[in-house]
């Protein structure tokens, strides 16, 4: 199991006030940019999710990036942060068939 980084970072998102055929949730990230400089476009959210964190929600998006990389980057309601939660090993979406 990898480890979670927890690091904070910048991410440009679109906050949908109405569904489309393009947006179909309600934060869609576009691009982030880790603390060490590195930057990162969307090429497609894989998977999201919510959870409960105390008072907080936090919302978990599984991203690919144009460079085919995969992290897991989440949402923090209550702070109003965005955090690196780890990057991924493409294998796992192969043998979980989330490829797509």
């Amino acid at each position: 199991m990898q480890a979670a980084k927890l690091e904070k970072i910048n991410v440009i998102a679109v906050y949908a006030g109405f569904k489309t055929p393009e947006l179909k949730r309600a934060i869609t990230p576009i691009r982030f940019m880790l603390s060490n400089g590195d930057r990162h476009v969307v090429d497609q959210v894989k998977r999201s999710y919510s959870e409960r964190v105390g008072d907080s929600l936090h919302v978990h998006f599984v991203v690919k990036t144009k460079e085919d990389r995969y992290f897991d980057i989440v949402y923090d309601s209550k702070r109003v942060t965005w955090m690196l939660v780890v990057e991924l090993e493409e294998a796992l979406f192969t043998a979980q068939g989330m490829q797509g």
